[in-house]
């Protein structure tokens, strides 16, 4: 079952979830901030996405730039960033979708068409 990880009032995460719908794709909602991704499940997004951790940030997020995640991130080992993405959902770019074998971060549309539809 494909796991779309998002916000309902995130305007990326409608226009994604409007483009899944408009092509007829079945797909599983996960609010992000209520249930973000495991550590296990973020770790095999970033290999599935092929994208590095640090690309997994919602760097335009407030939480981001309260947390001052960018002066710590360089600091962080693997562990420690996949812990604190796995703690706090609204540190995630988003949407973040996934099948278990295929992953896309954020929104892009041509990307969201070719892997998804």
């Amino acid at each position: 079952m494909l796991k779309f990880y998002g916000y309902k009032k995130c305007g990326t995460c409608r226009k994604a979830e409007k483009i899944f719908q408009q092509a007829g794709i079945v797909y599983e909602f996960i609010d992000i901030t209520e249930n973000p991704p495991s550590v296990e499940e973020l770790l095999a997004v970033s290999e599935c996405a092929n994208i590095p951790l640090n690309k997994l940030f919602n760097t335009s997020g407030v939480q981001y730039r309260e947390l001052k995640i960018k002066e710590k991130l360089p600091a962080l080992s693997s562990r420690e960033v996949l812990a604190l993405l796995a703690s706090n959902g609204r540190l995630i770019k988003r949407p973040l979708i996934t099948d278990g074998e295929r992953a896309t971060v954020g929104f892009n549309e041509e990307q969201l068409v070719g892997i998804w539809c």
